[in-house]
C-alpha cells in the first residue's frame, strides 16, 4: 500500500492536514468497519455464554490477541489488554510488589503517564532516581548505569519522545537492566505502529502501546506486553469478573495471565477494530512505514527549522514523526490555532503531558511547545503547505515584541 491508498480508507484527510499523529490517528475504513460488523451481527458479551454470538463474538477477541502476538513475535499469553498506555503503565506500577527502600530509574523527559505513577510510590519509601536526558532529549545509557546498583527494582524509559521525538537507545538500556538483574519497562507510546520492535533484542519484561496512535486504532484501546515469567509478580488491581478461577466465602484463586488483569466486561468492539488496525499495518508494511517517516521528519525538521523566527527542538539526526516548535514571541497556542484556521492544519501545541520535558528544552516558559507529528498517510505536499503557513506566520508576528 502507498500512501495516497491509506489516505482513501481515511475519509477525514479530505479536509483537513492532519499532523497529531502523537496524540491519536484518524482511522481507516477497513477498521470502522470490522467495529461495525461486530456491533452489526454478533453484538455479545466474551466468555460468558454457550449461544453461537457469545462464542463467535468471544473468538474473535481471542484471535485478535493472537495477532497482536504474532505481529510483535511474542506469546498470546503476553498480551495484556488495557483501555491506553497509562493503565497500561499503571498496572504494573501498582501491581509489582515494590519494598521499602527499592529504587526507579526514570529519565526526566518521560510523559507524565511513566513518571507520575513512579513519584507516587515514593510516600511508600520508592526511592526515584531521575536521570537527565542531554540538550536534545536523549539519554545517556552510562548515566543509567551509574544510577544502577543493588536497590534498582526497575528501569523505565521512552523509546521516542512524545514532546520532542528523541529516539532513545533502548537496547543499550536494555542490556544495562539484564546485566543487573533489574525489571525494564518501555513505553513505546510513539513508537508502536510506527517502528519495528523486536522485543526480544530488547530484553524489555514490560512494554506499554496504545491502540489508537501508530497502531490507526480506535481511542480506548491499548494493551500491555508482558514477559510470561514476569506475569505472576504483578498483582492485578481490578479483580472481579473474568479474573477468578474459584471462589470462597473466605479466599479466591487468579486466574492465569492474561485473564487475571482483564477484569469485567472488555472494549469487544474496540480490540476487534484494533486487530484489523494491526492488520491494515501489518498489509501496509512495518518498514515502510519507518522508512517514510524518517524521510518526512527530516523534511519537517528542515523546513521549519530553516524559517526565520523560528527554534526546533531534538537532533534532526535522531527524531522520529515528531518536530516540535517555536515561533519568536508567539505562544504556542496562537501558532495552532492560526495553523487550523489558514489551512485546516491540526497540530498540537503546549506542554504535552511532559512539563520537566518542556523545562528541559527551555519551552516551559514559552508555554509549551507546536508540536507537528505525522504517520504513513502524510506526504510532502503537506509539509511544504505547513512550512508556507508557519513563514507567513513569521514574517508578521515572530519580530514584534
Amino acid at each position: 500500500m502507498k500512501p495516497d491508498d491509506v489516505r482513501a480508507d481515511i475519509p477525514l484527510l479530505k479536509d483537513v492536514i492532519y499532523l497529531d499523529a502523537a496524540s491519536t490517528t484518524p482511522t481507516p475504513k477497513p477498521v470502522i468497519d470490522a467495529i461495525c460488523d461486530y456491533f452489526y451481527n454478533y453484538n455479545s458479551n466474551t466468555g460468558r455464554g454457550a449461544y453461537k454470538l457469545a462464542v463467535n463474538a468471544s473468538e474473535k477477541f481471542d484471535k485478535a490477541r493472537l495477532t497482536i502476538a504474532e505481529f510483535l513475535g511474542c506469546l498470546e499469553e503476553e498480551i495484556i489488554f488495557t483501555k491506553n498506555t497509562t493503565e497500561a503503565i499503571n498496572l504494573v506500577a501498582n501491581g509489582l510488589d515494590f519494598k521499602k527502600g527499592d529504587s526507579i530509574i526514570v529519565p526526566n523527559i518521560e510523559h507524565h503517564s511513566n513518571l507520575v505513577p513512579w513519584l507516587n510510590l515514593k510516600k511508600r519509601g520508592i526511592n526515584v532516581k531521575i536521570i537527565k536526558a542531554d540538550e536534545f532529549g536523549v539519554v545517556n545509557p552510562a548515566d543509567v548505569e551509574k544510577a544502577v546498583d543493588k536497590t534498582t527494582k526497575l528501569i523505565t524509559v521512552t523509546h521516542i519522545s512524545n514532546s520532542i521525538g528523541s529516539v532513545q537507545p533502548i537496547d543499550e538500556i536494555g542490556k544495562i537492566a539484564y546485566d543487573n538483574n533489574s525489571l525494564y519497562m518501555l513505553d513505546a507510546a510513539q513508537s508502536g505502529g510506527h517502528v519495528k520492535l523486536d522485543l526480544k533484542q530488547i530484553n524489555a519484561d514490560f512494554v506499554v502501546f496504545p491502540g489508537h496512535k501508530g497502531f490507526l486504532g480506535p481511542v480506548g484501546t491499548g494493551f500491555l506486553y508482558c514477559d510470561q515469567e514476569k506475569a505472576d509478580n504483578i498483582f492485578p488491581m481490578n479483580l472481579g469478573g473474568g479474573t477468578i478461577l474459584d471462589v470462597t466465602e473466605d479466599s479466591f484463586t487468579l486466574d492465569s495471565s492474561p485473564a487475571r488483569f482483564e477484569g469485567g466486561t472488555q472494549n469487544i468492539a474496540g480490540i476487534i477494530g484494533l486487530e484489523a488496525a494491526v492488520k491494515y499495518i501489518d498489509k501496509i508494511g512495518i518498514n515502510k512505514i519507518e522508512k517514510h517517516g524518517n524521510k518526512l521528519t527530516k523534511i519537517m525538521f528542515e523546513e521549519i527549522s530553516s524559517i526565520k523566527n523560528t527554534i526546533c527542538y531534538g537532533d534532526p539526526e535522531n527524531i522520529y514523526g515528531i518536530v516540535s516548535f517555536n515561533i519568536n514571541n508567539i505562544n504556542s497556542h496562537d501558532v495552532a490555532k492560526i495553523l487550523d484556521e489558514f489551512q485546516n492544519i491540526c497540530v498540537r501545541s503546549g506542554h504535552h503531558c511532559a512539563i520537566p520535558a518542556m523545562r528541559h528544552i527551555g519551552a516551559y516558559k514559552l508555554g509549551g511547545t507546536v508540536r507537528t507529528s505525522l504517520h504513513y498517510y502524510n506526504n510532502k505536499e503537506e509539509i511544504q503547505i505547513l512550512a508556507d503557513v508557519v513563514k507567513k506566520v513569521s514574517e508578521s508576528f515572530g519580530d514584534k515584541k
